[in-house]
Formats: C-alpha cells, structure tokens, sequence
C-alpha cells in the first residue's frame, strides 16, 4: 500500500467517528496530515476500543516493544502518551516552529500494562523507540530507582521556570533531574445519569446491588484502592498491606457477587458513554472531554474523596533526542501554550498562569477556568489525598494480592 493510500484510508476511516473519538484514536489531526504514513504507524487502533465490555486495548502502538535507536527518525521526536491528552493545534504550532515531525502515539492504557511492554529493553540496556514517555508519578519513581532513564536537559527548558511550585522538585523525584511534570488530574466516580436515573454521590452508591453487574473499576492499583480506602476513612499517605486489609476485602467483595463488569486502563470511555457502565472509577479530565458528547456522563468526587496524582514526562535510557525533547517541553511550559493544552485535555496545569490564559480565550475555555476540577477550591482540595510511597517489598505484596482479586 503506498503512502497516499494509507492515507486516504485512515482518513476515511475517521469519519466513522465523532471528532473526540478521531481526536483521540488518532491523536493530532494536523500533526496526522504531517508526519504521513510514520505518524499513522505509531497511533493506536480504533478497533482496539472497547465495546460491551470484556477486555479491550487502550490503542497501544506494537511500535513500543520494538527495539529502537530514539525516535522514529533521527530528525524527529516521538512521545508517547495516553489517550485525549494533546489538541491537534500545539502539535502543529510546535512542528511549525521547530521544523520537526511529533511522532505522537496513544500508547498508554495502564502503567503496568506499559511497563511489562518496555521492561525487557530497558532491563537489557536498549533503548526503545519512544523518547518520551508519560508515566504516572509513582511508576516514575520506580524507572528512577531502576536506572532507566536520562537526566533531562533542564537547562535548555527556560519555561520550566513557569511550573508551579509543588511539582518543581516532588517526592517522587526529589533532585528534579528526571522528570517534569505533564499534566495533574483526580479520580472519582464517571457514571451515567440516563442509566442510574438519579445522581451518584458516593462509593455506597457504587457498590449498590442495584448496579450488579455495571462497574467498572480501574486496573490502576492506587485509584481503585485509594478511593475505597477513603470511603473506610483510610487515609493514603502512609500506606500499608495491613492496613489496607479491609479495602481488599470490600474489593474481594465487589468481585465475588459481580458487582464488576470488568476492570478498566483508559478504555473505560465507550462503556461509559453507551451505557454499558452504570458508573466507573475514572478521571475527571477524561470526562469532561466526554460529556461534551454526551450531557448524561458525568463526574463527581466521592463525599469521602478522591486521589490527585500526575503524569511525568521522562527520557527514557538511550534515547537521542535530548535537544527536541527539551524544544517540546519549552513549548508546553509557555502560559499560552498550556493553556491550549488544558483547555482540550480538562486536567490540572502544572504551569502558573494558565487560568488567566483561559480567561483571554473566551468562549468554553474561559468557562473551564473557573471549574474545580482544573483550578481545585479549598473545599475541592479539602477532599484529595495523595498516596504515600511504598516500599518495594509493600509494593509487591500490593501488587500480588490485588491482581489475585482482580484477575489483572
């Protein structure tokens, strides 16, 4: 098949879908039309989404587990990131303006998922092909402490000086030499007014006999437990096995009386929308996105809380690309660029002044600066924990007992 084919057909293929579903399934439309056929072979399938349940892939690119030497081209940068979590226009802008292709690719659905795909190169001393990549704040502190990636140019990131304060040097990267932030957002409760037929308040509500058989529940450790922890008023920042017995056994609960329809990564979105899911565990970034689609999705921070978290972006082990890695994330940093950013993804900005950009965009982004769920009020703040770290020993026991309930 050649180029303008594979072209046609992807373009063809994308009518198929709403605008947001080709947004996400694709990733950039401008960056589509140019980077051509490479681009296309990093971005994920649609046919991999979920339908009616069972399992289902998040759009992952078979580009990951591939060996590589960097990017896709030694004159291009290649990230990887997770689903409806970049707009088209800062993909063109900063092509336009570096003279450089975004290989952009939707690789994440889950972190672990992720890291079993890259684990065997990076343990082996390879590279691999993407030179970014946007893991979760607690898998980047594992891929430090594992040696697996490079120390960042900081220095040739002057709008890493716009980055908000909490995120500068974290805990889970305390020199700030390995990652940078990407954007920050919470997990709740995503649910369907239509199929609920009344508003959904709380985890109670969620494990509700009524809904047998309609949640979906996420295959990220921390979210799934770290919300049922807090509904037993368990707080997060300093976890342990033992102490969280009793979430394992509501969990174990929920499973053996089928309760939950399946476990979830970043796919949870068509379930949710067509209804298979009466509520899930999700993130409310994601749908806001949503909801624009569809009015009767909805999200809420359970009245017992809810987990803040944040994506990082790092360089993994041997990849080449430093001085575009850097030019990308400059790029991000700059107030109007970020705000472009947030006012399409809906998560929290790690970059100062961005609420005041949204104001000057006008319109739905001026709107979104005054949500909670991108700028958290006291009272919404009031309601978010964090987790703790873990040993790799808590790890592991954490790991082990949770995929025995779950089945992942």
């Amino acid at each position: 098949m050649n180029d303008d084919e594979m072209l046609r057909q992807a373009i063809a293929h994308s009518r198929a879908l709403t605008r947001r579903r080709f947004l996400r399934n694709a990733g950039l439309g401008a960056g589509l039309m140019a980077a051509g056929p490479a681009f296309l072979a990093a971005c994920g399938d649609d046919s991999k989404d979920s339908g009616a349940g069972g399992d289902a892939g998040g759009g992952e690119s078979e580009t990951t587990t591939a060996k590589g030497s960097g990017s896709a081209d030694n004159n291009d940068l290649y990230h990887a990131n997770w689903t409806a979590y970049l707009d088209e226009e800062s993909a063109g802008l900063w092509e336009k303006s570096s003279g450089k292709k975004l290989f952009y690719s939707e690789e994440f659905n889950d972190n672990n998922e992720y890291f079993a795909k890259i684990s065997p190169e990076l343990g082996q001393g390879n590279p691999i092909k993407p030179d970014i990549i946007t893991p979760t704040f607690w898998m980047a502190g594992r891929l430090i402490n594992l040696g697996w990636l490079e120390k960042l140019p900081v220095d040739r990131v002057p709008n890493a000086k716009n980055l908000v304060t909490s995120l500068v040097k974290p805990s889970w990267d305390p020199t700030g030499e390995y990652t940078l932030p990407w954007q920050s957002g919470m997990a709740g409760i995503a649910y369907n007014a239509k199929v609920t037929g009344r508003e959904i308040k709380s985890i109670d509500d969620l494990l509700d006999p009524e809904f047998k058989g309609q949640i979906g529940m996420l295959t990220e450790m921390r979210d799934t437990l770290g919300l049922l922890a807090l509904a037993q008023g368990i707080a997060l920042d300093k976890p342990t096995f033992d102490g969280f017995a009793p979430v394992f056994d509501v969990l174990d609960k929920a499973v053996s009386d089928g309760q939950v329809r399946r476990f979830h990564g970043n796919d949870y979105m068509d379930d949710l929308s067509a209804g298979n899911f009466a509520m899930c565990f999700g993130w409310s970034g994601d749908v806001v996105q949503l909801s624009k689609d569809n009015p009767d999705v909805k999200f809420v921070i359970p009245e017992s809380g809810g987990t803040l978290w944040s994506d990082t972006m790092v360089v993994p082990k041997g990849a080449t690309q430093l001085d575009n890695a850097a030019s990308w994330m400059d790029f991000c940093y700059d107030p109007v660029n970020a705000a472009r950013i947030a006012a399409f993804v809906q998560f929290i900005s790690p970059v100062q002044g961005v609420q005041d950009e949204l104001r000057k965009m006008g319109g739905d982004a001026a709107v979104a600066a005054d949500s909670p769920l991108l700028f958290p009020d006291e009272t919404t703040s009031a309601l978010l924990q964090s987790w703790g770290n873990l040993s790799e020993d808590e790890e592991a026991k954490f790991d082990a007992r949770f995929a025995e309930i779950t089945g992942n």
